[in-house]
């Protein structure tokens, strides 16, 4: 069972490689070639080849992770997986930035050569255009009405149509490359080897600089990840579409750079030369001087396509980053919901298309911000290598995309795309402070809005999923002491449920008081019965097919030793067990365990013969504070992933309270069990000027009641509810972060 919206799995082969082309081809070679050519002149070709092999390495890697985890929201569902909720955050942050600047670049570009085109028209027709309309905001509102109109179309259908453009725009440029390469071999050999000579006019710092400038270009096949979800048989179709997404783009990129080296420059000039003069058309100008007007408009029209399939992809991809990350409220909650009709990411489209249109109308220069998308895809790129090496050595196997020397490529990887990075933050300094500025905006966002409800629901999924504490390498361990062998096998049971299995750890503790006056008193655990609690506990545990660690241990203060313990082998939980609560018990030893341990403390009081398997019915009192929410949702996930059960949620309200308060209550604590426990049977909300009298009335139609506590102090509260309720409960108390 899942309470994730789910997408439809509606995309084949072609629709996914058609995001990764519609991505990929055309926008990066039109806009950096010029570029690459007058850093290092005919290399770029070399830079270009060495950007796609680097390209093709990461994308074996997102192909790992993509079919291991097929889900929408491509890198940063795979770092929810592998890496925290906090880290994920920061990975979800950035690439939804850069998908929204990628849309924004792209929107921007399409604007740009549709007013060229209407320029050149009005030029041939005899009819400038006016001053006013040859303006940058004559190219927004172009860009606006790209945006809106593809808006609508991702939120008719999931992929958003228009496969039509990704056609049109190949076939355009396959027509560029058909024709010039029918040129180039009709061109003497030896005209051709001058106009490559020299090869490097910069040497190897002119290529390494022309691959910094133009890696962004083979940017899209991640996209694919991205939209996961939403893809048929994903372990076969998603590392065939980005391969066949990404080859494709070979087939064009290569081949058109070597064309515009020889064949597509003017007599008596270089293609550097042609590359500094004119670095934003030099395709233009290549494809004008081999094939005439003719060719000139073919780039036209091919710039049009490709800044529109360039959107589309980005808008597609950044709403369903945005989605994946409201629905683990790293983003606000609202912005997953879901279409019911159309099954389409609604609130998450319109997001990322108002953003998209922010931007372009807020932002004079584009530049600095396209310079810092790119700095963030191959920093979040490095990241996926590195994800895929922890997946790979902590996960299990499963059905996924494998491929021969996968570690070893994605180590090349992590160097390439860091060294990219680093170039790029040098020779930009302005990208890497928007990258940090951004950062720094999501971090206080994170802080002061999101982060209790994403480790909240971060925590309950955590409880269900043993596979995802493995994938990020964390080992909890429960510490449980026990002194009674009458409520051992309640104790053993409530221990195997905060454990996860397999990766979770229960260490059961005796501690036996060496002879002497301390070992006299009532109670005091001798050596005889730290043996018979260990012997009922153990055999508890092996009827539930456990394997707990057994710590005996001496000490004349019990309690000491039990922090002492838990501090050594940094326990996550400490669960204590008594028959009976009051006052006595709970009111100076337990209090201040409590306030020393570094462990989350679980109290359970289990009445005689009671076990939690058998448990059907959970009431669980909740208050505006959110000091245990956390626990809490990993206490009932935990429950809920024994069996399903009937959980309810209860809030009590003053006698006093009008409709609408109960009603603005009601809501809240819908909300919260969304957040906890989306499984939740009921929301109770009573009446009541005696909370414990309501709470004890409820309780006494369950079979386990959750109460919070304080976390230096036990409270009145806690103990009038124990001492008036014969059902067995569990107290929890979070511990300080």
């Amino acid at each position: 069972m899942s309470d994730r919206p789910e997408l439809e799995r509606s995309m084949g082969i072609l629709g996914a490689t058609g995001v990764g082309v519609g991505a990929i081809v055309g926008g990066g070679i039109l806009a950096l070639s010029g570029v690459a050519f007058a850093v290092t002149g005919p290399a770029a070709v070399l830079a270009f080849a060495l950007n796609g092999l680097i390209a093709l390495v990461t994308a074996l890697s997102f192909a790992a992770l993509a079919t291991r985890f097929p889900e929408s929201g491509g890198t940063y569902a795979f770092a929810k997986k592998v890496l925290s909720i906090e880290a994920a955050f920061v990975v979800g942050w950035v690439v939804w930035f850069a998908s929204i600047v990628a849309s924004t670049l792209y929107a921007f570009g399409f604007g740009a050569f549709v007013l060229i085109a209407i320029e050149d028209i009005a030029t041939a027709l005899g009819r400038p255009l006016p001053v006013w309309l040859d303006s940058r905001w004559t190219v927004v509102a172009l860009a606006l009405v790209a945006v809106l109109s593809y808006a609508i179309g991702l939120l008719r259908k999931a992929t958003g149509g228009g496969h039509w453009v990704n056609v049109g725009k190949v076939v355009v440029f396959g027509v560029l490359v058909a024709v010039g390469l029918w040129k180039l071999f009709g061109t003497p050999p030896v005209t051709v080897a001058e106009r490559l000579s020299p090869f490097f006019t910069a040497g190897t710092v002119g290529l390494i600089a022309a691959m910094g400038y133009t890696f962004i270009a083979w940017q899209g096949f991640d996209l694919i990840a991205a939209v996961g979800g939403e893809i048929r048989d994903p372990v076969r179709t998603i590392p065939r579409a980005m391969l066949s997404s990404l080859g494709i783009a070979m087939l064009i990129y290569l081949p058109l750079l070597l064309i515009i080296a020889t064949v597509g420059v003017p007599e008596g000039h270089s293609v550097a030369e042609l590359g500094a003069e004119e670095p934003a058309a030099v395709v233009a100008v290549a494809a004008e001087n081999y094939l005439g007007g003719f060719g000139y408009w073919l780039v036209i029209v091919a710039g049009v396509l490709s800044m529109l399939s360039a959107l589309q992809a980005n808008l597609l991809a950044g709403s369903r980053v945005g989605m994946a990350m409201a629905h683990d409220r790293t983003l606000p909650d609202w912005i997953a919901f879901v279409s019911p009709t159309r099954r389409t990411p609604t609130a998450a489209v319109l997001t990322t298309a108002v953003l998209v249109a922010a931007v372009l109308l807020v932002v004079p220069d584009l530049a600095g911000i396209g310079a810092a998308a790119s700095l963030v895809f191959l920093v979040t790129f490095a990241i996926a290598h590195r994800m895929s090496l922890l997946a790979r050595r902590r996960g299990r196997a499963r059905p996924g995309f494998s491929f021969p020397g996968l570690t070893l490529l994605a180590r090349v990887g992590i160097v390439a795309c860091v060294g990219l990075a680093v170039f790029e933050g040098i020779t930009v300094p302005s990208a890497g402070l928007i990258a940090a500025a951004w950062l720094a905006v999501g971090a206080v966002l994170y802080v002061s809005a999101l982060r209790r409800r994403a480790r909240t629901v971060d925590a309950f999924r955590g409880a269900l999923d043993a596979d995802l504490v493995r994938l990020r390498g964390r080992s909890p361990r429960v510490l449980v002491p026990i002194a009674n062998p009458a409520n051992a096998e309640a104790m053993v049971g409530v221990a195997n449920a905060l454990a996860p299995p397999v990766v979770g750890r229960v260490t059961l503790l005796s501690v036996v008081i060496p002879p002497g006056p301390a070992a006299d008193a009532p109670g005091s655990p001798s050596l005889v019965t730290a043996q018979a609690v260990l012997h009922q506990a153990l055999t508890a545990s092996f009827d539930r097919e456990m394997a707990p660690e057994v710590l005996t241990t001496v000490s004349r203060d019990p309690w000491h030793e039990i922090v002492r313990v838990a501090r050594l082998h940094r326990c996550e939980s400490l669960l204590l067990g008594f028959s009976q609560i009051t006052e006595d018990v709970m009111g100076s030893q337990v209090e201040k365990l409590i306030g020393r341990t570094p462990s989350d403390v679980v109290v359970l009081r289990a009445p005689k013969g009671w076990l939690l398997r058998d448990t059907r019915r959970v009431l669980v009192p909740v208050r505006g504070r959110h000091m245990h929410n956390e626990l809490r949702a990993r206490l009932l996930g935990s429950i809920w992933r024994l069996g399903s059960r009937e959980i309810s949620l209860l809030r009590v309200v003053p006698g006093s309270a009008s409709e609408l308060q109960c009603t603005q209550v009601r809501q809240a604590l819908e909300r919260t069990a969304r957040d906890e426990v989306p499984y939740a049977s009921s929301h109770l909300v009573t009446k009541s000027d005696d909370v414990v009298e309501a709470i004890v009335e409820h309780a006494s139609e369950f079979d386990l009641l959750v109460l919070g506590l304080r976390r230096r102090a036990f409270g009145d509260v806690a103990l009038r509810i124990a001492e008036r309720t014969s059902c067995a409960i569990v107290m929890i108390s979070r511990r300080e972060r």
